[in-house]
């Protein structure tokens, strides 16, 4: 029951609406004008430009080392607590002394690099742990191309907590989380502002995120009211810890001080037609063509279904409810589930174990720590080759069509622009890309498809340097059955659930290819013994309709499920699918 309480109240706080943030304002003016594309690029094109694709990427490799990162992660540390509500008075303990602190270091990597990284605090006044005024850091590195007033995000939260939401006296280091994140966010603003630039970038610190996500609230709030071109949130936190603890929010880890120094997640939003999904196999697209083979140590990124872990939420949820496209970054392996009301929890996050590291011989030097630099770096190559990619990247088209053509499918693009080399991905039962073609007509033909399978298709536009632009909205169509009947001829089915095998959670879909009368439908999900284990509610609109299933890992074992349409009450179809945690 406590575990199911905390859980409830974890959801509570990603609602940042509760509590609403006033006199939202950035405190430097020239950081806004810039953000509303406000000014004269031509001003912020150094004496020495680096643009190239490959230049970047390479230097990124170079210029990013885990000792920086724990170097960075070290001078953190000495601030003991980083808690939104700790003290702001002080020059040597608190977040006050903190957030000072990151302005410095935004600030000297813009003296490095030509006073070309704008910094500033985003100031909003909310009543968060019993203080009323509250800021966000950041720093706008401002793009110098003809998509200048378009956005790329990359953020992590900056405070920290123990047992308690508002303890700002305790030894609060939180080094994982997320000490990781910030320290990413960190040196990718001193690395990337080397460089140049079409779209803008800005690297962001949160404050409030443990109390409810209520730094990036106001941003986004900014944002939106501002009209701030989001083009895309790069949202980083937990991506330096590798050892399982004995809880993990679910889909979770294997067990208590399992490593895992490969993996990563990207947790996004929805899933048919999402640009947050969409923004997920982006910046895995571009790690696979771009990064990958670059590195020694190859990580894998696994897109995953869920929004974020069940029953937690992070800094990129406020942005996505805004419609900005938002992903999050988490390590495979996390030390906890938050559960601190528990007296039998002992894992590190949100105590004051989240610390770097220990000493194991006395000396008074760390010599064994919890956030793996090298597994941090890996991390931050792939958010940096993801933002630097996006924003140097295409306008993307506009997918018009996807059309059944015998074993395959006729695609129709809209490209004002004119580029003439377009990828075209297709997926059919996973949250990634089954396959990525290359085309360079706006209509072409992509054959040597499954007959009868459902594939959701979307299409990104190529420029002269061989980068894509994101991918484009997603449709849904069917290669032709091998009767000679296409699927799409149907009134309705019930498609495979996606993706499957799954972990956590899963979508389970229903095409409807033209309205028709009915009272109520449901998905129901049963288990092998034909147990009822979930009913819900579908709407079955002309088109793609979907629900989430989350699947209780606690109450039941690996292995086959069923799931059943039902329409006014009948039976309608049933498909089996695989739970595999």
């Amino acid at each position: 029951m406590k575990k199911k309480l905390l859980l409830f109240l974890c959801s509570l706080l990603t609602i940042p609406s509760l509590i609403a943030q006033t006199n939202i304002l950035l405190t430097n003016p020239l950081a806004e004008s810039i953000l509303l594309g406000n000014y004269n690029p031509a001003d912020y094109v150094p004496d020495v430009v680096i643009d190239q694709p490959e230049a970047i990427i390479t230097d990124l490799v170079n210029e990013l080392s885990p000792e920086n990162f724990k170097n960075c992660l070290i001078e953190m540390s000495v601030f003991d607590n980083r808690n939104t509500g700790s003290d702001t008075t002080s020059t040597i303990t608190g977040i006050g002394a903190a957030r000072i602190w990151a302005h410095q270091k935004f600030n000297t990597f813009n003296a490095a690099n030509g006073d070309r990284l704008i910094v500033s605090y985003l100031q909003f006044d909310q009543a968060i742990c019993n203080m009323n005024r509250h800021k966000n850091i950041l720093a706008v590195l401002p793009g110098v191309g003809p998509q200048h007033e378009e956005v790329i995000l990359v953020e992590a939260h900056f405070d920290s907590r123990c047992k308690d939401l508002c303890d700002g006296d305790c030894q609060a280091h939180g080094m994982e989380d997320n000490g990781s994140g910030s320290a990413l966010v960190l040196e990718l603003s001193r690395v990337m502002s080397q460089y140049t630039f079409n779209r803008t970038i800005v690297f962001m610190l949160t404050i409030g995120e443990e109390q409810g996500l209520f730094g990036a609230a106001a941003f986004a709030e900014y944002c939106e009211t501002k009209g701030v071109q989001i083009h895309a949130v790069l949202n980083n936190d937990i991506v330096g810890g590798i050892a399982c603890g004995e809880t993990a929010s679910p889909p979770g880890c294997p067990g208590l001080n399992d490593i895992d120094s490969i993996n990563v997640r990207l947790y996004s939003f929805s899933s048919f037609n999402s640009p947050h999904k969409s923004l997920a196999r982006f910046i895995k697209l571009e790690y696979q063509e771009n990064l990958r083979d670059q590195l020694p140590v190859k990580p894998i990124i696994n897109i995953m279904s869920a929004e974020d872990r069940t029953g937690r939420g992070g800094d990129h949820i406020p942005f996505r409810q805004k419609g900005y496209p938002a992903v999050r970054f988490t390590s495979a392996n996390e030390h906890g589930d938050a559960g601190v009301s528990d007296p039998e929890y002992h894992d590190r996050q949100h105590t004051e174990d989240d610390i770097l590291g220990i000493d194991t011989d006395g000396d008074q030097v760390l010599d064994s720590f919890f956030v793996d630099f090298n597994y941090l770096y890996r991390n931050a190559l792939l958010n940096g080759n993801a933002a630097a990619m996006a924003a140097i990247g295409p306008i993307p088209p506009t997918l018009v069509s996807a059309e059944p053509l015998g074993p395959g499918l006729k695609i129709g693009i809209d490209d004002p622009n004119d580029y003439g080399i377009y990828r075209v991905g297709l997926r059919s039962v996973s949250n990634d890309f089954d396959s990525v073609y290359t085309i360079t007509q706006t209509e072409a033909t992509i054959t040597g498809l499954s007959l009868g399978q459902p594939y959701f298709v979307s299409v990104a536009t190529v420029d002269e340097q061989g980068i894509e632009s994101l991918f484009s909205n997603e449709l849904v169509s069917f290669s032709s059955v091998s009767t000679g009947k296409n699927i799409a001829d149907r009134k309705i089915e019930l498609l495979q659930n996606r993706p499957n095998p799954f972990d956590d959670q899963t979508s389970i879909g229903v095409w409807v290819a033209q309205p028709f009368s009915f009272q109520t439908a449901e998905i129901r999900v049963s288990d092998s013994k034909g147990a009822t284990l979930h009913r819900a509610a579908i709407t079955l609109n002309e088109g793609m309709n979907e629900i989430w299933y989350n699947h209780d890992h606690h109450r039941h074992q690996n292995g086959i499920l069923y799931y059943s349409l039902y329409v006014d009450g009948k039976l309608f179809e049933t498909k089996s699918m695989i739970y595999a945690y």
